[in-house]
This record gives C-alpha cells, sequence and structure tokens, in this order.
C-alpha cells in the first residue's frame, strides 16, 4: 500500500500507470540534505496531497470536484488507493459538502470516512512493530477523527437533530475533548435541559480557557454563584494588567442572571464610566435590554439608539428596539429599521421580527405571524420572535396555541417580565382567572415585588370583583416604589374609572404626565375629561395622543365621539353647509382609497400578499 505521504509526479501516481490494477507506487525521493526546506514541489506531490493543500487553501469548490471524481475511481478499483489516502479524500469531499450547507450529504460521507477509519486502525494494530517511537508521517498527514465527529455535530446542529449530535459528541473520551467540544456540549446539554452536565461542560471549558466569557455567562445563566464562576478566573485576573474590570462584569451579569435588574443597571453603568470600556457596544446593549426588563422604555430607547451609532451594523438586541419603537406608535422609523436590517443580513431573526412588530401594530396579525415563524426558523431560541407568534397568535383568536410560544419564551428567558404578562394575557382572554392568578403569584414571589410585579399582580385581581381591594392595594404599592411607571397608572386609572373617581384620575394622570408623555396617557386623560365636561381640553388630549400614534384608533373614536355630540346648532349648521357642497362626500372617498393604495404600495415591501 502507498503512504500518502510519499512523493511523486500526478501523471506517472494515475494516468501513465501501465498497470491501473496495481496499486500506485511512487519512486522514493533521495534524501533532503540538512537544513533544507521543507516545502515540497507541486511536481512531486501525490494526488492527495494536492487535494489537502486546496483544502487548505480554502479553496472548497476544487476540492469537491476534485476528491468525488477521485472517489469515483476509488469505487471502480478499490486498490488505486491506500485506505489512509480513501479516509482523507472522503474527509476533505465532506468539508467541502459542508461549506456547500450540503449537511446531510456532508454527514454520509464523515461517516463513511469514519468507516475507514476503524479499518484502518485494525490494519495498523496487526502489523508488527518496528520499534521506532516517532510518528509515521501517514499519521501526521491524516485528519483528525476528533474533528471529524466535531464537523458531524454541527452537521446535526444545522439540521436540529441536537440528540445526534449530543450522541456523537458523548462519544468522544472527555479527555480527547477540545474547548470547543466542550462548549458546544454545554449548549447542547442546557438546550436539552440536561443541567448539570451542561454545567461541568462549561467548567471545563473554563478550564482550560479561564477567559471565555460566552462559557461565564453560560454557567451563570444556570444559576451558577456569581462568586464560584470569579473563583474560576482569580488567576488569570491576577496575572494579567488591565483586566481588575473582570470580577465586576461577572459581578453584574450574576445580577441579570437572578433578575436583580436595578444593581445589574448600577453595576453596569459603573463598569461603562470607565474610561477604558466607555462605549463598549455590547455594554451599551446589556443596559438597554436591563432597561427594557425594568419597564424603562425611555432609557432602553436612548441607549440602543446610542449603540446603534457606535455600530451602524450591530443586529443584537435591534429586535426589542424595533417592538419598542413599534409600541411607541413610530411605524415609519420602525420600517426603516426592518429595511437597514435586511440589508446587514436577512440570516438573522432580528430583521424579520423588526418586520413583524411592523405589521403587528398596523393591525395585520397573519402576517406578523408568518414574520414571527420565519424569525423562530431562523432562530429557534429567539425570545422575541416567539412573543410576537405567540401575540399575533392571541389576537387572531388561536388562544391556545399562542399558549404554547409564551411558555417556550418562559423557559428561554425566565427572568423576562414580559413573557409572563403574554402568558396571562392568554388565560385572561380564555377567562382561565385562576391559572392567572397562580401565575401572576408565582412571579410575584419569583422576581420579587417591585413595581411590575405588583402590577401584574394586580392586573389579575381587577379580573375578578372580589379581588378589587386587593388590586388598589397593590398599585398603590406599585405607584409608591415608582410613580411614573405608565402600566400601574393605566391600571390606577381603570380602577378610578369604575368608581367613577374621575377628578382622582385626572390628577394622578396629570401627575403622571408631568415628565414624561405617552399616547395611552393623554387618551385616557381625555376620557376623564370628558367624564367631567372639560371638552375643549379633551379634545386637546385627543390630538396629543394622535400626534404621537397616528394609528390608536381609542383616541380617534374619541375626538369622534366628541364631535357627534356638538350642540344642535352647530350640527344644523353643518348639515347645511353639507347640502350646498355636495362633492364633499366623493373627496373624502378618493382620500380613502389613496390611503389603501399606499398600505398596498407598504404590503409589497414584505414580499406578501
Amino acid at each position: 500500500m502507498m503512504d500518502s505521504c510519499l512523493r511523486g509526479p500526478l501523471g506517472a501516481a494515475i494516468l501513465e500507470s501501465p498497470r491501473a490494477e496495481e496499486p500506485l507506487s511512487l519512486p522514493t525521493p533521495a534524501p533532503a540534505p540538512a537544513g533544507a526546506p521543507r516545502s515540497t514541489p507541486a511536481s512531486r506531490m501525490s494526488v492527495v496531497e494536492h487535494v489537502r493543500e486546496m483544502a487548505a487553501a480554502g479553496l472548497h469548490s476544487n476540492v469537491r470536484l476534485l476528491s468525488g471524481l477521485l472517489l469515483t475511481m476509488s469505487g471502480n478499483n478499490p486498490e488505486l488507493f491506500s485506505p489512509s489516502q480513501k479516509y482523507q479524500l472522503l474527509v476533505y469531499h465532506a468539508d467541502s459538502l459542508f461549506h456547500d450547507k450540503e449537511y446531510r450529504n456532508a454527514v454520509s460521507k464523515y461517516t463513511m470516512a469514519l468507516q475507514q477509519k476503524k479499518a484502518l486502525s485494525k490494519t495498523s494494530k496487526v502489523r508488527p512493530s518496528t520499534g521506532n517511537a516517532a510518528a509515521t508521517p501517514q499519521s501526521q498527514c491524516l485528519p483528525s477523527e476528533i474533528e471529524v465527529k466535531y464537523k458531524m455535530a454541527e452537521c446535526y446542529t444545522m439540521l436540529k437533530q441536537d440528540k445526534d449530535a449530543i450522541a456523537i459528541l458523548d462519544g468522544i473520551p472527555s479527555r480527547q475533548r477540545t474547548p470547543k467540544i466542550n462548549m458546544m456540549l454545554a449548549n447542547l446539554y442546557k438546550k436539552a435541559g440536561q443541567e448539570r452536565s451542561s454545567v461541568t461542560s462549561y467548567k471545563e471549558v473554563l478550564r482550560q480557557c479561564p477567559l471565555a466569557l460566552d462559557a461565564i455567562l453560560g454557567l451563570l445563566s444556570l444559576s451558577v454563584k456569581g462568586a464560584e464562576v470569579a473563583s474560576m478566573t482569580m488567576n488569570v485576573i491576577q496575572s494579567i494588567p488591565n483586566l481588575d474590570w473582570l470580577s465586576v462584569w461577572i459581578k453584574a451579569y450574576a445580577f441579570v442572571h437572578t433578575g436583580d435588574n436595578t444593581r445589574a443597571i448600577n453595576t453596569i453603568c459603573s463598569l461603562e464610566k470607565k474610561s477604558l470600556l466607555r462605549d463598549n457596544v455590547d455594554l451599551l446593549g446589556s443596559l438597554a435590554d436591563l432597561y427594557f426588563r425594568a419597564g424603562d422604555n425611555k432609557n432602553s430607547i436612548l441607549k440602543f439608539e446610542q449603540a446603534q451609532m457606535l455600530d451602524p451594523y450591530l443586529i443584537k438586541g435591534m429586535d426589542v428596539y424595533g417592538y419598542l419603537l413599534a409600541r411607541d406608535g413610530r411605524l415609519e422609523d420602525v420600517e426603516n429599521l426592518g429595511c437597514r436590517l435586511f440589508n446587514i443580513s436577512d440570516q438573522h431573526a432580528e430583521p424579520w421580527v423588526v418586520s413583524g412588530c411592523h405589521s403587528f401594530y398596523s393591525k395585520r396579525y397573519s402576517r406578523a405571524l408568518y414574520l414571527g415563524a420565519k424569525a423562530i426558523q431562523l432562530n429557534s431560541n429567539s425570545v422575541q420572535a416567539l412573543l410576537l407568534k405567540g401575540a399575533a397568535l392571541r389576537n387572531m383568536g388561536r388562544v391556545q396555541e399562542a399558549i404554547i410560544h409564551f411558555r417556550e419564551a418562559i423557559r428561554l428567558a425566565p427572568c423576562r417580565l414580559d413573557c409572563y404578562e403574554g402568558l396571562i394575557d392568554c388565560y385572561l382572554a380564555s377567562n382561565s382567572i385562576r391559572e392567572a392568578m397562580v401565575m401572576a403569584n408565582n412571579v410575584y414571589k419569583t422576581l420579587g415585588a417591585n413595581a411590575q410585579t405588583l402590577t401584574l399582580l394586580a392586573t389579575v385581581c381587577l379580573e375578578d370583583p372580589v379581588t378589587q381591594e386587593k388590586a388598589k392595594t397593590l398599585l398603590d404599592k406599585a405607584l409608591t416604589q415608582r410613580p411614573d411607571y405608565i402600566k400601574a397608572v393605566v391600571k390606577k386609572a381603570e380602577l378610578l374609572s369604575r368608581e367613577q373617581k374621575y377628578e382622582d384620575g385626572i390628577a394622578l394622570l396629570r401627575n403622571a404626565l408631568a415628565n414624561q408623555s405617552d399616547c395611552v396617557l393623554h387618551r385616557i386623560l381625555g376620557d376623564f375629561l370628558v367624564a367631567v365636561s372639560e371638552y375643549q381640553e379633551a379634545m386637546d388630549q385627543y390630538s396629543i395622543a394622535l400626534s404621537l400614534d397616528p394609528n390608536d384608533q381609542k383616541s380617534l373614536e374619541g375626538m369622534q365621539k366628541m364631535e357627534k355630540e356638538e350642540s344642535p346648532t352647530d350640527a344644523t349648521q353643518e348639515e347645511d353647509v353639507d347640502d350646498m357642497e355636495g362633492s364633499g362626500e366623493e373627496g373624502d372617498l378618493e382620500g380613502s382609497d389613496s390611503e389603501a393604495a399606499q398600505w398596498a404600495d407598504q404590503e409589497q415591501w414584505f414580499g406578501m400578499q
């Protein structure tokens, strides 16, 4: 059998061999003088070495063509290549398929390569030992079997066959696992709910690479104490200058994963203010996300905008940013953001989520559902995509399907209150008040008594006449903690409206609007002013609400209702004007057609009809 690392002319090796049935044999070159360079001239390389060099050079399409032809030759004449050469050809061919994203085909070829390697190992065992302890040239040239198994696991993850990926990596002995193998195993174990095995694998990554920050985040997300994680990096922090910030960084993200948003914000702000870490995009993105979780949407948007200015190609977190813009009624900004993200990459979930938010807040729920599903297809761990799809399903009346998506979002992000809010809304929509109450109480106990959890529990209590007083107490506590928390203000105003305490409601809303401007608060204030016959100011409040969100239907309905309740004299005068100008109605209809045409043009941007 021919050794794969022996040198010889390519033409003499294959095309000019006098007897094709015999194994290819090449003349042994004279030994190189001491100190001579080790590079092999192209004319003296074997064909497998040519394939290897092209693979190393990244010429994947060339490797695929040549290795495919050589494998066919080997199939027609099994003695044409040695077992080690065939193993190499199979691996390089599989690598080229992997590069072309033909993952099932790549798995097939990798499996054949491992079978060939197994046969090669058996052949090597029966050969007599020469007593030479040095590695043979053949063993040095062969692709690593461990690397082949890792590539197979990558294929399985791309095919969403996580169990097969875990099985192939589990077959690698612990001592032979490289950091990237342990990292992949840790992520797969975590996704499968095998937390203990995931923690063990993350710790092994840190033992080998103590500055693997994503492994640190993985451990913190699995409830490993921040002090324990920090102890695993202490030696490297003390031995390398300018790494004193790392212990504070670990502390900050420990707060993040325990749901202590306030302390997490304060700790990251202290990091971000340091001169060496100022204007770090990742820290700004984390701050924006934390402000969002804490219900401080204004500061969240500011931090997202700051991060976006520093990195115009930023994608991470832009789904949350788009959601916040859509909630504020800034649909034109959402549309522009979606276009920009699609120009950066359409292979991430974020652009699809942003476009879905635009559709959802334009009340096009079926389109939002499709866009959310597309985002989940690209990234099954996208919490924002799950929330978008769940909200669309809920608004389309498919509550049970929506519940499944909100539960999955909770599993992925147990510290995000909006996941629980979506699920509780589904329970309330299906009149399952008992389930909603149980869930709200669990959130209150798990995430602690803060303005958000108090308001969520009060929201459920408002649905039951028996617990109205409890809801009032909870809302008062929430507003004591955060007088500007909009959801608490809205729910307290709803309670005061039921009790017809309109003057108290007006005072509450004016106080909340003193330092902020919100469409919903202005609209509710308009409703309360109508109730106390302050029509002119009510009209002003509705106008402000519509200027903040032109698509707010309730504000528009409030204005229309006031116009219908005008004095009889004004109404008669308007009728006379209508009689004199009969063409006015046609103009209105034409305007409606024009508006519909504009929406149709916008719909084409999303690629759906």
